[in-house]
């Protein structure tokens, strides 16, 4: 790759415009002059990214809440490939988001433009079918998981391991106290943390349950304190689902959800990267989804595996609960927190655990992507 190479990435949502940025930090790092288009969020334009839209465009999650979307999204993919075609970058990444960026890719490919997918669409765990859909839209996977290379092989689909960005990012050994002071959390006592997700689909059908299950807590401790980061654009609707349920005295911060799984002692959590985050920060959890009730049964039928959250997922146990759908009631998301706080033993026990994740997922992810992507230009 020289000076003058020019690529294209689309991050979908917020935890794909971190994932995008991480990587664009290493691709930057052997080559400065690298110019970068397309789709993203902040910590993509921190690293120089030009954005010709934002990611929050693409952040929908559930059948029924992007079929509301199509014909905005739809739209944006097809100006987004005529323009590079117009424009042909050395090469297109598309990170994570598969519903837009396969489709996207094959075109492209189809066309002649190097395509790499960042984090292997999770076939393993549900909609197989979209194996042959990598298999016509990408020229390389890069993988975040160690088994995915070797499923994708059995495809004849060309992928690398390169670890997870998140786990280099995190310290083995998360400072609570620092993190506390940074959030302007003072005294002692049990923080919960609440992370209802990053999309306003997520928001809306999951802030409600889980501020009504804080102010449960609340009510069997007094001094519990909660804490919630919000994504910029969300903030006031998470403030309102807050007022609304009749918790007071919650810390509401914009981002800076990585200092505030570090300084708590248990998250209730929206399942999806967060998850493993948390699990990165050892943090016990309680996992829960609600969607669209329509989108929830489609769901279901693809389903492959007895786990949704990740955390579970890679260690192929429940290690973690997770409440899905009508089990997600406060009351039961309420019980299934403290419990966490009366569970020492349980705590240090998921804590080992976590820590052999994270060191499993620990790479030089910036270099091994990187070397990747250099491979497929140079083929």
């Amino acid at each position: 790759m020289n000076a003058s190479r020019r690529v294209a990435l689309v991050a979908g949502e917020t935890s794909g415009d971190l994932l995008a940025g991480l990587l664009l930090k290493g691709l930057k790092g052997r080559w400065p002059d690298l110019s970068a288009v397309g789709i993203g969020g902040a910590a993509m334009a921190k690293q120089g990214f030009e954005a010709w839209w934002s990611s929050d465009k693409l952040a929908v999650r559930g059948y029924v809440e992007v079929l509301r979307h199509y014909r905005e999204i739809a739209g944006i993919r097809t100006q987004l490939r005529e323009r590079l075609l117009q424009e042909r970058p050395d090469a297109f990444i598309g990170v994570d988001a598969p519903d837009f960026n396969l489709d996207l890719e094959s075109s492209l490919r189809s066309a002649g433009v190097k395509t790499v997918h960042f984090i292997c669409p999770s076939i393993w765990a549900w909609r197989p079918e979209r194996v042959e859909k990598i298999r016509r839209s990408a020229d390389h996977v890069l993988c975040i998981f160690p088994f995915e290379p070797e499923l994708l092989a059995r495809h004849e689909i060309a992928a690398t391991y390169v670890g997870h960005p998140i786990a280099s990012v995190i310290p083995l050994v998360p400072d609570r106290l620092a993190a506390r002071r940074a959030l302007g959390i003072e005294g002692e006592g049990p923080v919960v943390a609440i992370l209802p997700g990053s999309r306003r689909s997520e928001v809306q059908y999951l802030a409600r349950r889980f501020f009504d299950a804080a102010v449960l807590m609340r009510s069997r401790r007094p001094g519990l304190r909660f804490v919630v980061p919000a994504v910029p654009a969300l903030r006031e609707v998470i403030e309102a689902h807050s007022r609304d349920a009749g918790l007071q005295d919650v810390l509401i911060v914009q981002g800076r959800s990585h200092e505030v799984l570090a300084a708590c002692d248990v998250t209730l959590i929206a399942s999806g990267t967060a998850t493993l985050e948390a699990a990165l920060f050892k943090r016990p959890m309680v996992i829960a989804y609600n969607m669209h009730w329509l989108s929830w049964i489609i769901m279901r039928r693809k389903q492959l595996q007895p786990w949704v959250g990740l955390p579970n997922i890679l260690s192929s146990d429940f290690v973690v609960p997770e409440l899905l759908q009508d089990a997600a009631t406060p009351a039961a998301l309420a019980e299934a927190t403290l419990a966490w706080l009366d569970s020492p033993q349980r705590v240090a026990a998921l804590e080992e655990r976590f820590t052999q994740l994270h060191h499993l997922l620990q790479r030089d992810t910036a270099r091994l992507a990187t070397d990747a992507i250099e491979k497929v230009l140079a083929g």
